[in-house]
């Protein structure tokens, strides 16, 4: 089975709000076994839109994955972004 990452690409309007959200996150992160590759850091626009943080967190499985995303740790993250960030996630599933 493939490996998973999930992908997000976040601008932060309220650093002091969204260093909350990070915490909490990270905890459901490593709940669910997710592993952290890239957390912000310095970046190039290539083509079309780039936003200024850019996240790809690899887990075992699409499903795992998911899981994390849909999990109520994380959903209680998400609420503490609303207002702080505006972010596109997606999950993906990685080559074989």
């Amino acid at each position: 089975m493939p490996k998973a990452y999930v992908i997000a690409r976040v601008t932060v309007t309220d650093p002091e709000k969204y260093a909350e959200y990070v915490k909490d996150a990270s905890a459901a992160i490593r709940q669910y076994g997710g592993r952290p590759l890239v957390r912000g850091g310095a970046y190039a626009e290539l083509e079309g839109g780039a936003r200024p943080r850019n996240v790809v967190i690899e887990f075992e499985s699409l499903d795992q994955a998911k899981a994390y995303y849909h999990s109520p740790e994380y959903q209680a993250a998400i609420r503490k972004r609303e207002g702080a960030a505006t972010a596109e996630i997606v999950a993906v599933e990685g080559v074989e």
